[in-house]
């Protein structure tokens, strides 16, 4: 379920990037020149159109956005402590072991000039 949920989602946003990039600037504060009647999708109906697209893509994005995450998290959400039961015992540490004597120093394979 969380694979297709995700899979509608990457689809959604893909169509919504196509349907804002269809759409006509009005301000043309970039100076990009979509103000203009020569457009590819011209026309009032064609804007409201688009303009429905944008607002039905844009919340079913966020639903499968909020959907995603509460999947997420029921799966991997902490126990609780009551569900958990009593804790484990702590280990008791072993004894300190005593040091063991040092051993001998080994022969000089050569002897060492004075």
């Amino acid at each position: 379920m969380f694979i297709l949920l995700l899979a509608v989602h990457i689809l959604v946003a893909i169509a919504l990037v196509g349907v804002v990039l269809l759409q006509k600037s009005e301000g043309g504060a970039l100076g990009m020149g979509g103000g203009g009647m020569s457009g590819f999708m011209t026309g009032r109906s064609t804007s409201n159109l688009l303009t429905r697209a944008t607002a039905i893509l844009a919340a079913t994005f966020m639903t499968t956005s909020i959907l995603l995450v509460v999947m997420h998290n029921r799966e991997h959400a902490p126990r609780s402590i009551l569900e958990q039961g009593a804790p484990a015992a702590p280990a008791v540490p072993a004894a300190p072991q005593p040091p063991a004597p040092p051993a001998e120093p080994a022969q000089p394979s050569a002897p060492l000039a004075r």
